[in-house]
This record gives C-alpha cells, structure tokens and sequence, in this order.
C-alpha cells in the first residue's frame, strides 16, 4: 500500500467533502454512505465484545461509527497525513500505520472490516491478503468488505459506458485503473478459505461482503 500513501496525503483535506458533498463525480459511489457504514456495524453486532480491526481507515467516518456504538476497534491506515484527521476526530482511538498486507498488532481479532479500500489491492495481492488476514482472524471471526464491485463483466462494461456519458471522466480513469473485480470472485476467494458469506449490494457501485471464519 505504500504506492498510496501520497494520493491519499494529497486528498485527506478533501476526503469527507467528496463523500458527503453533492456536487462531484463520486456522488453516486457514495449514495447512501451512512448506510453503507451502519450496515457494516451491524454485521458485526455480535462481535462487540472483541476486539475489531478497521483496515483502510481513511479520516475514520465507519471507525467513529463504531466507537460510538462502544466497539473496541483499532484503526489501521497507511496515510500519515489520514491519521492525523483521524486523530483529530477520534483522539482516543488507536491508529497504527499498516496496510492489508501488514497489520501491526500481536493477538488475532474477532472481525476486519474495511470500507472503499480494497479496491487499491491487485488480483495477487487481494488473494495474499485474505490469507494474511484469515491468519489475525479468531475462529468463527468476520471480514466485512464493502468496496465499488461489478455484479458481472457485461456489468462493469455498461456501467463504464454510462459514466462516459456522464462526462465523469475523473471517475471513469479510475474504474478503468484501480483494481475493482466482480463480487463473485471475491466470493470465491472466500470460499476457498472455508468461509461462509452473504452479499449486499448497496447501491449501482458498492456491495458488501460479509464472511465468517470456518461457516462452511
């Protein structure tokens, strides 16, 4: 992850107006985000004794979220200039420096989420990711991952078409350059790991994906 950590010092300033703002080409990327968040708490009510991981942090809109509904999370986020806001909102929540592929805390945790970020992984590295992170994960523990995915490749390429129509040409480079995959072939990775899950789709980009540790 530390390829990004420029882009995303770069856009920290900026990041919570291109979510809640209503004039920009992620508008509908982000269409009903407080839901998205709400929704991704709620698939790990019955973790709230343990001990969550947050992945992909950001300025901390889903952490605080969960602060408040009294989980115990860890934040976990690559971006030095993302940790700061994120400490300035949450000054007593702990934010490490980390990535997907290296988490820097010593006993496993009851559940991983991780909103809009994946997506920054390749193919290869998502794979190794689900493996490391399986490996920090207690038995019968939680990944949630919500991130833009594709229901099928006819899908994505008329979904495309219609962002060029659109003129959102910002958004349209990054669909085409970040590594967004379709939802069952995340399923699949999931299920080659003994893990059952249930999908989500939350609006025409975002579905969440929620898979237990040893369901099958």
């Amino acid at each position: 992850m530390p390829v990004f950590n420029q882009l995303f010092d770069e856009w920290a300033a900026n990041y919570d107006e291109t979510v809640y703002g209503n004039n920009n080409e992620y508008i509908e990327v982000f269409a009903n985000y407080n839901n998205i968040l709400e929704t991704i708490s709620q698939k790990i009510e019955d973790k709230k004794d343990g001990h969550i991981l947050e992945i992909g942090t950001g300025t901390g809109n889903l952490t605080r979220l969960l602060y408040q509904k009294n989980f115990h999370v860890t934040g976990i986020e690559p971006s030095q200039e993302m940790r700061k806001i994120f400490k300035s909102k949450l000054p007593n929540v702990e934010i490490l420096d980390g990535h997907f592929l290296s988490v820097p805390v010593k006993n496993k945790v009851d559940a991983i989420v991780t909103s809009y970020a994946f997506h920054h992984l390749t193919w290869e590295e998502k794979k190794a990711a689900l493996i490391y992170l399986d490996s920090i994960l207690n038995e019968k523990g939680r990944m949630i991952i919500a991130d833009t995915m594709f229901e099928s490749l006819a899908y994505k390429s008329n979904l495309l078409k219609y962002v060029a129509s659109m003129k959102s040409f910002k958004l349209l480079n990054d669909l085409n350059t970040e590594y967004y995959e379709c939802v069952e072939d995340i399923c699949q990775l999931f299920k080659e790991q003994n893990y059952s899950f249930e999908t989500i789709k939350m609006n025409k980009y975002v579905w969440i994906i929620s898979a237990e540790k040893g369901g099958f």
